[in-house]
């Protein structure tokens, strides 16, 4: 390998910190309209769905270019000096990674909304007993919609180069890395690289699948 060990180190623990702080960030709107949606009536939010499932095919490089507009000097966030820095790879990825992890949970909520409703209404309880009661009965796809949304922000190739410009010991992560290695023609290390990325995606999903199971 033309590339250290050392390095590939450092660039996997800053691939796992932009992924996983943009998977926060998306959780963090995500998670609470994917309920809202999917708790709602059957006959409303037909058009917020529709939205929701289509943004999850937003190309990746059309949203890295749109916050490259946005955060290039001449841009209207270009005061922040946010552009080629580990800030605006997060909040790329994060917006890839909001629709997964909406939608996801829209699903799994969604599916049990009825019944749970009906049974909770029917013992007595209030609307706020059915939204407690649903999120623990979705507690399943909602694990799946954060694996869902981790895997979608540290795959990310395409926004993360954009904004992000594979500046070495800086904003390179692994799927960048890859690409590198790969142009240069060190297939050995992009063939490492990649093995690395994919263990590491694996492993996220598996503590993230276990920690649902036990709770």
């Amino acid at each position: 390998m033309t590339i250290g060990w050392a390095e590939v180190w450092e660039i996997t623990l800053r691939s796992l910190r932009i992924a996983g702080a943009a998977t926060l960030l998306a959780a963090l709107f995500g998670l609470p309209l994917g309920v809202w949606l999917g708790a709602r009536q059957r006959r409303g939010g037909c058009g917020a769905r529709v939205v929701l499932y289509a943004a999850m095919g937003l190309p990746p490089v059309v949203v890295g270019l749109i916050f490259y507009l946005l955060l290039s000097r001449s841009g209207p966030l270009g005061f922040a000096h946010l552009l080629f820095t580990q800030t605006a790879m997060v909040l790329a990825e994060a917006v890839l990674a909001f629709p997964m992890i909406a939608g996801f949970t829209m699903a799994g909520v969604r599916a049990r909304a009825e019944g749970v409703r009906r049974l909770v209404r029917g013992l007595g309880g209030s609307e706020r007993q059915v939204l407690a009661t649903l999120l623990w009965e979705s507690r399943r796809p909602i694990i799946a919609a954060l694996a869902a949304g981790f895997g979608s922000a540290i795959s990310e190739v395409g926004a993360a180069t954009i904004v992000g410009g594979d500046i070495r010991h800086h904003t390179r992560v692994l799927t960048t890395a890859v690409v590198l290695e790969t142009r240069k023609g060190e297939l050995e290390s992009a063939l490492a690289l990649g093995g690395v990325l994919l263990g590491v995606t694996l492993l996220v999903t598996a503590v993230l699948v276990v920690w649902g199971e036990r709770r």
